[in-house]
């Protein structure tokens, strides 16, 4: 039977996944909130939705399924006004949020005794690119969509949202509210903050070290990319999670105090067993699999400095889809190779590096 889906928020999250939703439900209708009328327009434009509004609460009483891709506080704003409203029985109410506590919590305070179901999401995946323009129908194809239960998620609410969003291709996993936000804080949360916190202390360094600024490439460039992320939302995130991301911080400076007091006693063992115990521990990790934030899947292709190179290898690729192409051209003193291009998805990874291993000489590294 077709359902109406209403999604508050036309920006890259919403927007992309209004698009996944089509492609496997044609016959839902899916109704959409913006507060800004380009994003409206776009979306109805591009066919992402059948109707759109700047009035959230006109459209909700309409909808089966009510997906809240917004900041924090809006979020939880928005399900304080859902309360009041007439909605339809059984009606489910989702978000997207990047914390979960803070809105299963509001959910629970606000919803209850209400004939809805809530179930708290977190769609792991996203882009430097923002708004409806750069909605991506595959945006979340292999990245953990997580829910988080409540205690107005009846049997069934999880299934039914999975079969919603089977275009998305997303990987759907449960877990805790409170444990999402441990994780994440360690995972996301915190190197946001060190990120951040490097970019500021190298400028500062870099007023009296100028070379510092030049010589900024590769491992930096890698550590400080998210450094670039959109302030408003992080301010929110932080301030959603503040006591697991303060413990993960005084975690860290005892991490720092240790290896400090490693180095000033000169203890090589020490210092060896730090840096040996880290490659083991990431070799360890699945942070090659794609599933989080942001991944993809990276080739280094080692290329000589000649005309046409880069177009020649491209060409090789055409009809491979790619994340992102970057020529690293200065110090290469801790990268893999001059060109770097990413991709979504293992086999597309797969592919190019044996078009390019088969049709050239240049040295091809997987990451």
């Amino acid at each position: 039977m077709a359902k109406t889906v209403y999604i508050a928020g036309l920006g890259l999250i919403g927007a992309s996944m209004a698009l996944g939703i089509k492609r496997d439900h044609p016959d839902y209708e899916v109704l959409g909130y913006n507060r800004s009328q380009a994003s409206r327009d776009i979306a109805l434009k591009e066919d992402m939705i059948d109707r759109a509004t700047d009035d959230f609460a006109s459209f909700a009483p309409l909808a089966d399924i009510i997906i809240l891709s917004l900041p924090i506080k809006q979020t939880i704003s928005f399900i304080k006004e859902l309360a009041n409203l007439d909605l339809k029985e059984g009606v489910i109410i989702s978000d997207a949020g990047s914390t979960k506590s803070a809105i299963v919590d509001a959910a629970e305070q606000y919803l209850a005794g209400k004939p809805v179901r809530f179930v708290g999401a977190h769609p792991m995946a996203g882009s430097h690119k923002t708004g409806a323009a750069s909605a991506d129908v595959n945006l979340f194809e292999n990245a953990y969509y997580i829910f988080t239960p409540s205690s107005l998620t009846s049997p069934g609410t999880l299934e039914e949202m999975k079969d919603l969003l089977s275009g998305l291709h997303a990987r759907f996993i449960e877990i805790d509210a409170k444990e999402h936000d441990r994780v994440t804080s360690q995972i996301s949360h915190f190197p946001h903050i060190l990120a951040s916190s490097l970019m500021e202390q190298t400028a500062v360094y870099a007023q009296e070290h100028e070379m510092a600024r030049r010589f900024a490439a590769g491992g930096f460039r890698d550590m400080t990319r998210i450094a670039e992320s959109e302030p408003g939302m992080w301010t929110s995130i932080l301030l959603s999670n503040r006591e697991t991301i303060l413990d993960r911080i005084e975690d860290f400076k005892e991490r720092l105090d240790e290896v400090g007091q490693a180095i000033s006693k000169g203890d090589e063992e020490q210092i060896w067993n730090f840096f040996n115990q880290a490659r083991e521990q990431r070799q360890a990790m699945e942070i090659h699999k794609r599933g989080g934030v942001d991944s993809s899947y990276d080739l280094y292709v080692d290329v000589p400095d000649e005309e046409d190179v880069i177009l020649r290898i491209l060409e090789l690729l055409r009809g491979t889809s790619l994340v992102n192409i970057h020529i690293n051209e200065e110090n290469r003193e801790d990268i893999h190779g001059i060109l770097q291009i990413s991709f979504k998805n293992a086999q597309d990874l797969e592919r190019a590096e044996h078009l390019i291993t088969e049709n050239t000489d240049y040295t091809v590294v997987v990451k």
